[in-house]
């Protein structure tokens, strides 16, 4: 099995074994695992986790046609969005017959987030990417299919369509 180490420089979401396409040990890779690199890292490595915020590119998590968004505008407050948070978007990349067009505006869910996150109980949840499922203005989901693992935390900001539509809740 793979060992995970605790350190003082920064932490990232993969694993040690990071992305092999032959699993020798058999572990699962799973998006929400949190492991630290170790203690040798130095200051060009390290990369800070933080919030989402302008010129920010996030994966597309549904069938709505869009691959990439970049970020254009937080709606949650000066800092930038965390999990559950609309955000405004400009499409980057998308599927030639998709409901949105590259260079589209969009509003979107942030549905997962590189930033850790704590938890009442005291666990923190920390993925490898950030990831939004696109929405119109009113908040009605514009796919209808959601890929990848949702937080339940989406269920405190009242996006309980998108925990419906998901393949996994973490």
């Amino acid at each position: 099995m793979a060992a995970f180490l605790r350190s003082k420089c920064s932490s990232v979401g993969r694993t040690l074994m990071g992305s092999l396409g032959n699993n020798l040990f058999g572990a699962v890779n799973s998006s929400v695992e949190t492991v630290t690199r170790p203690p040798q890292c130095d200051a060009i490595s390290q990369q800070i986790r933080t919030f989402i915020q302008m010129r920010t590119n996030l994966k597309v998590v549904d069938n709505s046609g869009a691959k990439r968004v970049m970020c254009i505008q937080s709606l949650r407050g000066k800092k930038g969005a965390r999990l559950g948070d609309t955000i405004i978007g400009s499409v980057k990349e998308a599927q030639p017959r998709g409901k949105v067009k590259k260079g589209d505006v969009v509003y979107g869910v942030v549905v997962r987030a590189a930033m850790k996150r704590g938890r009442n109980d005291g666990s923190e949840i920390q993925f490898d990417d950030n990831a939004i499922v696109l929405v119109n203005n009113k908040g009605e989901l514009i796919g209808t299919r959601v890929f990848g693992p949702v937080p339940h935390e989406l269920r405190k900001k009242k996006h309980l369509k998108i925990l419906a539509l998901a393949e996994h809740i973490v």
